[in-house]
């Protein structure tokens, strides 16, 4: 658990900086380790995540502090990356220390994201006992959707209210009880997992490309000349053009070239 004491934290102080940061890097190597565990369990939430997407379903995470930021970065990416609608993927997350104990909170926060049977709630809470997450569980039980716990505990109260438990034990932190650290980093490896994965399934990248990339600035649209120029074999100028012409949509370039 996260809160136990690091088995070095008596000689944290007198360590040099080389060395306190080398221990911190074997930890998190320990916990991104820890993750090849708990495949099996990723994959069968993809799979179930996906089905539900696919049928016009929608994926909502809820989490507190650390993991609600961690839940909020990884929806925010998704219109961009893959190109899907921004309602597709939701963060409703809490920061004030109050909220997190509050189950009821949860409950009225999850009730108002309109949860239904289709959709899939992903609770996200390194100890696994956030009261504010175990009460959007609540509510996503009585709407009967899918409930995927994220978490760094073991046998956790989340855990055993979901449907799915995800649960990597990332063992004590340098800084006990500082989830930002390796609980963080394993939350947001196993959220980009899964986002990835989903979205991948349903079609939202192809051999290896972003082809859903919403080409919002330069950058952007100089990824989508290149993946259009290496995927229908055309020079980067005639790219741009296809892609004018298409009002950006790479899938649809793609389509043409196909067909051609």
């Amino acid at each position: 658990m996260s809160e136990n004491l690091h088995p070095r934290a008596d000689d944290l102080d007198d360590l040099t900086p080389r060395d306190l940061v080398g221990v911190m890097h074997e930890g998190d190597i320990g916990a991104v380790q820890a993750i090849a565990g708990r495949l099996d369990e990723i994959a069968h939430a993809v799979e179930e995540v996906a089905a539900r997407l696919h049928a016009g379903g929608r994926l909502h995470y809820f989490g507190a502090g650390t993991s609600g930021l961690i839940a909020r970065m990884d929806a925010a990416e998704c219109p961009d990356t893959f190109g899907v609608d921004p309602a597709v993927v939701q963060a409703y997350s809490v920061e004030a220390p109050a909220d997190e104990d509050d189950r009821d909170l949860g409950r009225n926060v999850a009730r108002s994201a309109g949860l239904g049977v289709g959709d899939v709630a992903v609770g996200i809470s390194a100890s696994g006992r956030t009261a504010f997450v175990l009460g959007a569980f609540d509510q996503a039980l009585t709407a009967g959707a899918l409930r995927v716990a994220v978490s760094c505990n073991p046998g956790s109260p989340l855990g055993q209210a979901s449907d799915i438990a995800i649960e990597v034990e990332t063992g004590p932190e340098v800084i006990a009880g500082s989830t930002r650290l390796k609980a963080g980093t394993v939350q947001k490896l196993v959220l980009n997992m899964l986002s990835t994965a989903v979205f991948t399934r349903l079609g939202h990248t192809y051999r290896g490309r972003m082809v859903g990339v919403v080409a919002g600035n330069e950058k952007l649209r100089a990824r989508a000349a290149r993946i259009v120029a290496e995927l229908a074999d055309v020079s980067v100028e005639e790219a741009r053009r296809l892609l004018d012409e298409a009002g950006g949509d790479i899938r649809a370039v793609l389509a043409g070239a196909r067909k051609a």
